[in-house]
């Protein structure tokens, strides 16, 4: 498959970083590494998304150099055994997939910023983030942690600049490259999940894993990958909302949960479809038609102006209005709201499926994000959440996924 992103793509982002960042600073950024899953094996590599932005390279441990009117990259020395089982690095490739023409070795690559380094009193980068984020029980890749240790190796007194921010903005607006990304990503997941899940394929599947593997398998066999890990729950276990062991029986019953993205040069879709296995119940559609409301209700407010913060209360105040409506809460409150629906209803999507964005500053074209309600009644063994992936427009939105439909 050809790259729909040249070299000029990347070098653009970073004259535009360049702008943004007004200080003289050299600008250093790095690649993720590997993470080891046990022995000598490693998890499949993942590309730190600000670094492929900016360079569109998919070797690990790389640095970016931006230092006035020069800019290089550094590249890691690899042991011979290494290089026999995971091949060397093609310097010139690097160099045309990035723009960058000057391409150094470790020795003679940090050789160059060491001396930099020792004259000035501030460096440019991406703040490394904690060791392990609690909230989400999750260890972070250790690449720009182990970055910052390095460069104050050579001066300890050093002040290091983040650039996070800067990168926030240029990411959240999408250029025309990365919308035919996204959309080539979304089409390839309706194309799957239509395929997938039509009536005559749902009632042969005796467990989840089974669809989640057809889902899988449209994937792979149409060049993408899957954007995160697929969510195929049915019954109860659709009320929880990341339940990624996709290993439950399909009980014709129940109602079965869909949330899957493709990932097309690393840009990802992010659809959730709910189905019935059987002919559902009066209760089921009427929790999935209230769902259907209130996802119409949030669309219509998704234009250039919105605040994300007014939008999500504004959609859980109608989301309340349903749930009443429903006989699941007698008074429409936080609380009593968020324990049917405890999420948002949009997220920024693009390079990460749960993307950069500024949630405080207000819609504008070129920004794409979900829209995603969810009713989940453990007590019924009834979770419902339709998804779809918008792109805010000069004159209010278009739904990326509208090819799919939203039928039980």
């Amino acid at each position: 498959m050809e790259p729909r992103f040249s070299s000029e793509f990347f070098t653009g982002n970073r004259q535009k970083l360049r702008q943004l960042f007004s200080g003289t600073a050299p600008i250093v950024v790095s690649a993720n590494g590997l993470l080891q899953r046990g022995a000598d094996s490693s998890y499949a590599f993942c590309q730190d998304a600000n670094f492929w932005y900016l360079t569109g390279i998919e070797e690990p441990d790389l640095l970016l150099v931006m230092d006035r009117d020069q800019e290089y990259l550094i590249v890691p020395e690899r042991s011979v055994s290494r290089e026999a089982f995971d091949g060397s690095v093609n310097f010139a490739e690097l160099s045309r997939r990035s723009g960058i023409k000057q391409v150094y070795d470790a020795q003679a690559g940090w050789g160059q910023l060491a001396g930099r380094l020792k004259k000035i009193k501030h460096v440019a980068t991406m703040a490394p983030p904690p060791a392990y984020v609690e909230q989400i029980g999750l260890y972070t890749n250790p690449g720009r942690s182990a970055l910052v240790e390095k460069l104050k190796g050579y001066k300890s007194d050093l002040e290091v600049l983040d650039i996070s921010l800067h990168l926030v903005m240029m990411r959240m607006v999408k250029q025309p490259e990365e919308l035919k990304a996204i959309q080539a990503a979304i089409d390839i997941t309706i194309a799957a999940i239509k395929e997938a899940s039509s009536p005559a394929k749902l009632n042969k599947y005796a467990y989840e894993y089974e669809l989640e593997a057809e889902i899988s398998r449209g994937f792979r066999r149409r060049g993408a990958q899957n954007a995160f890990e697929p969510i195929v729950a049915s019954g109860e276990r659709a009320c929880t909302l990341h339940n990624v062991a996709n290993n439950g029986t399909l009980a014709g019953s129940d109602l079965v949960l869909m949330d899957v993205g493709a990932e097309v040069e690393h840009y990802a879709a992010d659809i959730s479809r709910t189905r019935s296995l059987s002919q559902p119940s009066k209760r089921q559609q009427a929790v999935y038609a209230a769902v259907v409301e209130v996802q119409k209700f949030g669309l219509a407010q998704l234009k250039p102006g919105t605040l994300i913060k007014d939008y999500e209360q504004k959609v859980e105040q109608f989301m309340g209005e349903k749930l009443r409506e429903l006989g699941l809460v007698r008074s429409i409150t936080h609380e009593d709201i968020r324990r049917f629906y405890p999420h948002s209803t949009s997220h920024f999507l693009g390079l990460n499926v749960h993307d950069i964005g500024d949630y405080e500053r207000p819609l504008e074209p070129g920004i794409v994000l979900t829209c995603e309600p969810g009713i989940y009644i453990k007590a019924e063994g009834i979770g419902i959440r339709i998804e779809d992936d918008v792109l805010i427009t000069p004159r209010g939105n278009k739904v990326l996924s509208a090819k799919l439909g939203r039928d039980l």
